[in-house]
């Protein structure tokens, strides 16, 4: 059973979710939190797998209540999944960057939100190739940092390799046939980097494989 604690300011949407996951057997809503903050102090009591959050809240917004969970080592079971209505705008990076494990807009179909609470909830990476492919376009776009974050000289060579292939949006598969290893290979590299990293899924490799400077973004 997945639990699932939901995050929005409008009760209407609140409701279609709650309907929509409560009809599948292995979904349960144990909560409802209203803002930010209401969703951070929920996490704490309630310890669901999934939280459902919407960006923009009255007082504590979502990226910041996603920051407060994400930073909470007592917490760090727990995933989140962004809701925007807003599609890939400058609160996707934001998110990722804040510890959220995807994102997915509220005019997804039916399917595709259950499938993305579960791929959420056993750990593996919520965005789709070709969604990662645009993030990185659209917002990734700007300089380096000044200052690159630490930690690139704990991976391999290969790992390295592996990360950067992540970062450009490839899948496990299409990592195996551009580096010519298995699948289950290029998904261990995967996983061990993410281990040296302390990086919770793939989206937080995307975001650490550019902020440490590991490759730059492709100008336009």
């Amino acid at each position: 059973m997945i639990r699932v604690l939901l995050a929005d300011d409008q009760a209407l949407m609140r409701a279609g979710f709650r309907a929509l996951l409560d009809a599948e057997d292995h979904l349960e809503v144990v909560g409802e939190a209203s803002d930010g903050a209401s969703a951070v102090h929920l996490s704490r009591c309630l310890r669901p797998d999934v939280v459902l959050m919407d960006v923009q809240m009255p007082g504590l917004d979502g990226i910041e209540a996603t920051r407060r969970i994400a930073a909470d080592p007592d917490l760090a079971a727990i995933r989140v999944l962004i809701l925007t209505n807003y599609g890939l705008d400058s609160y996707v990076f934001a998110a990722l960057r804040a510890g959220a494990s995807g994102f997915l807009l509220k005019d997804a179909d039916p399917a595709d939100l259950l499938h993305a609470v579960t791929v959420v909830a056993r750990g593996d990476a919520l965005l789709a190739p070709t969604v990662t492919r645009t993030l990185i376009s659209e917002f990734v776009a700007g300089p380096p940092p000044a200052v690159p974050t630490a930690g690139r000289d704990v991976l391999t060579a290969r790992e390295q390799e592996v990360v950067e292939l992540v970062a450009r949006g490839l899948t496990n598969d299409e990592i195996a046939v551009r580096m010519v290893i298995s699948p289950l290979t290029a998904k261990t590299h995967v996983n061990r980097a993410m281990t040296k990293l302390h990086c919770r899924d793939r989206a937080q490799l995307v975001v650490w494989a550019y902020e440490s400077g590991l490759i730059t973004p492709r100008r336009r």
